[in-house]
């Protein structure tokens, strides 16, 4: 009887799990889930790229200075500039 009473809430308890689980796995691969997925990819990549432009414009700096180049236009100016 005490064997039977723990086998039934181990299935119990693992039957919750496995509920909960799929429903939360469900909500992440629904529309919503998956517009937070892409949003939060694009927020990662736009704060890589400000990073990454931020330290090319600080070492394009240093590199300047060392050089004893005068000019203040930077590589990013110039490009955004020929795009135009």
């Amino acid at each position: 009887m005490i064997k039977r009473v723990f086998w039934m809430s181990i299935g119990i308890t693992i039957g919750v799990i496995a509920v909960r689980r799929l429903s939360e796995a469900r909500e992440t691969l629904g529309p919503a889930g998956l517009n937070r997925a892409v949003g939060s990819a694009s927020d990662a990549v736009h704060h890589f790229t400000d990073a990454f432009r931020d330290a090319m414009n600080q070492r394009e700096g240093e590199l300047r200075s060392a050089l004893g180049l005068e000019t203040t236009d930077t590589v990013a100016d110039t490009m955004s500039a020929a795009r135009r």
